[in-house]
């Protein structure tokens, strides 16, 4: 599948006191745009990741939910998982719409303006994201979970 979508601007924020502690973190680099984007130094550390899902869903996030984030190791330049329990979502097991949010940043920090990016929940996801000025492109494998008519 591909898709083409609106970058997700980065913002300083100040940290939800309880972010980093419901999701096991002692520290990270934490920026807003619709979800908190959590930078945490190492995969291994996105990869072993538990956080107290009823804890993280008290947390204030808005509309969004916490992106974990880091750089990728081999052939990935970065991984990432996002818990969003506040919406019903305690992990989403691949989610094309972060990597508006993703792509950008780490674009900036690589150098880069193709990325590959790996999802590293259970079920996982790989995708590759191209930066096309204020939009993102997005490319990877989709399933079906939905189908349905909409009548107008």
């Amino acid at each position: 599948m591909r898709w083409t979508f609106l970058r997700g601007p980065l913002s300083p924020c100040e940290v939800p006191g309880e972010l980093l502690l419901a999701l096991g973190l002692q520290s990270a680099l934490v920026m807003k745009s619709r979800d908190y984007l959590v930078v945490v130094e190492e995969a291994e550390q996105v990869r072993t990741l538990r956080p107290d899902i009823a804890a993280l869903a008290k947390v204030e996030m808005g509309n969004g939910g916490a992106i974990v984030t880091a750089p990728g190791d081999g052939e990935v330049d970065y991984v990432c998982r996002l818990f969003a329990p506040a919406e019903g979502i305690d992990e989403d097991p691949a989610t094309g719409s972060i990597h508006c949010t993703l792509a950008p940043y780490w674009a900036g920090r690589l150098g880069k303006e193709t990325l590959r990016a790996q999802q590293l929940s259970e079920r996982g996801g790989s995708m590759v994201s191209t930066i096309c000025g204020d939009r993102v492109k997005i490319v990877g494998r989709a399933r079906l979970y939905l189908q349905g008519t909409l009548e107008l």
